[in-house]
């Protein structure tokens, strides 16, 4: 089982905790990661793009000019694609890209950019994340004694609006909880720093 370091919010280590290696210890599968990052990132797209086909472009029902005797190569509307003003051939139109992967490749996901950033030692555990006040300043002390650096994705096991208060400022901070937990975060942030009893919670709906 992989074992690291427990922190409180001073920065100092309190002893260890061991990880389950069937959720933080696994091979890392990068095809599983690849699809749905693939999907989480489709299914954010608001699929709002839109334009105007020939058909739809107002004007352009009289003939520009005579079939024959002109001269110039003949014309049926203005509001042809080739023509400025013109329609688009092949016009976008509002679509919804989502679609689902299965469940498995779901979890295995999962435990795959779990298990990275415990290979990789950019995993922090604490053993408990409350903050006297729902100040920035008092999350940022936390994110310095912690060593902090880069982006980081603070995970909870519930709800705590003082957390939440003081950390929302932050740019480069990300506050969520295991139910909300996705692979998408997992990897866009450097540190991942997770509470004890959030890594419980973790191990019991993966295991």
């Amino acid at each position: 089982m992989p074992k690291v370091a427990l922190y409180n919010i001073e920065g100092t280590s309190v002893g260890d905790i061991e990880l389950k290696d069937e959720i933080f210890g696994i091979e890392v599968n990068k095809n599983a990661l690849y699809q749905v990052t693939r999907m989480q990132l489709a299914n954010k797209r608001q699929g709002t793009q839109s334009a105007l086909t020939r058909a739809e472009v107002r004007g352009g029902g009289a003939k520009p000019w005579r079939q024959k005797g002109t001269g110039r190569a003949r014309h049926g509307s203005n509001r042809s694609p080739i023509w400025t003003k013109g329609g688009v051939v092949f016009a976008p139109k509002p679509r919804d890209y989502s679609y689902t992967v299965p469940k498995k490749v779901k979890r295995l996901a999962m435990k795959s950019a779990l298990s990275s950033k415990v290979m990789e030692d950019n995993i922090t555990v604490m053993d408990s994340l409350t903050l006297p006040q729902a100040k920035t300043k008092e999350m940022v002390r936390v994110l310095k004694n912690l060593k902090s650096e880069g982006k980081a994705l603070l995970v909870l096991s519930g709800r705590d609006e003082t957390v939440e208060r003081a950390s929302r400022n932050l740019p480069n901070v990300k506050l969520c909880f295991v139910n909300t937990l996705n692979v998408l975060d997992i990897l866009n942030y450097d540190r991942f720093i997770i509470t004890q009893d959030a890594v419980k919670m973790v191990e019991e709906v993966y295991a």
